[in-house]
């Protein structure tokens, strides 16, 4: 189990295949042993990069306050450890945010973006939002963690033969560490770098599930900002896409890189 030591915490990280690097950065409450459909296709043609962000899998867990620039300063610090920049940077989610702001931060280590289900912020608009987000820390806080994950799972796999799907999020949510999922969640509200777009200059691709938690149009809006950013929507699937549809999102990324 490789781990290193960077920013004074311990971080874990895996490499698969050979050619040119490709870091897939998961989301919040999630791992990188979450990417395991993307594995075996992405691994034909590059070397892929996993690593749990700080306070999720098998990384260390330190009290917070966590940010998003401080879970991209210590992916760019193992990217230089590693040295695999430039690299192509895949993120969904807060991962997806993760990958904006390290690209913002340090374009020349990006050498093509793809965010997935995932706006470059998350601001608090009105009491709904503020709603949503107590719902959570509540239902952490009072009830636990395998709880959060049956609400999220019963949105994210909606249909009968997902059932298995169900089951294995449950499973792995429960073991997330109530506190610093918590220092994560907190860590992307309110969080922006829709002012930095532009210096994106690199290739960007979006992409969209149709009924994610956001909307797609919401998604639009900003591919005018980065000079050279395209969005490609999937059909029928949620916030977990890769796993939801792994073979139309990995023809997707392949199709873009290609």
């Amino acid at each position: 189990m490789p781990k290193i030591t960077l920013n004074a915490i311990e971080l874990f990280y895996e490499i698969h295949g050979t050619g040119e690097p490709l870091l897939l950065i998961h989301g919040l409450g999630s791992s990188s042993r979450d990417w395991e459909y993307q594995l075996p296709a992405f691994t034909e043609h590059y070397q892929v990069i996993t690593c749990d962000v700080r306070g999720h899998g098998q990384s260390a867990k330190p009290p917070g306050p966590y940010s998003v620039p401080m879970f991209a300063d210590d992916i760019i610090q193992l990217m230089q450890a590693l040295d695999i920049a430039p690299a192509h940077v895949l993120g969904i989610s807060m991962g997806g945010m993760i990958a904006y702001q390290l690209a913002v931060d340090h374009p020349e280590m990006v050498k093509s973006l793809i965010a997935v289900n995932c706006n470059p912020e998350l601001p608090v608009r009105n009491f709904k939002d503020r709603l949503a987000i107590w719902q959570r820390e509540i239902i952490v806080q009072l009830i636990g963690m395998r709880k959060m994950g049956q609400v999220l799972s019963e949105r994210l796999f909606i249909k009968p033969d997902q059932e298995k799907l169900r089951q294995i999020f449950v499973q792995r949510w429960a073991e997330n560490d109530p506190k610093a999922y918590l220092a994560a969640m907190r860590a992307i509200v309110g969080w922006s770098v829709v002012a930095e777009l532009p210096k994106l200059t690199m290739p960007v691709l979006v992409i969209a599930a149709d009924q994610d938690y956001s909307f797609v149009d919401d998604k639009t809006a900003y591919i005018p900002l980065m000079p050279n950013a395209q969005m490609l929507v999937i059909e029928d699937s949620r916030h977990a896409t890769p796993v939801e549809h792994p073979e139309a999102f990995n023809q997707a990324v392949l199709s873009f890189y290609r």
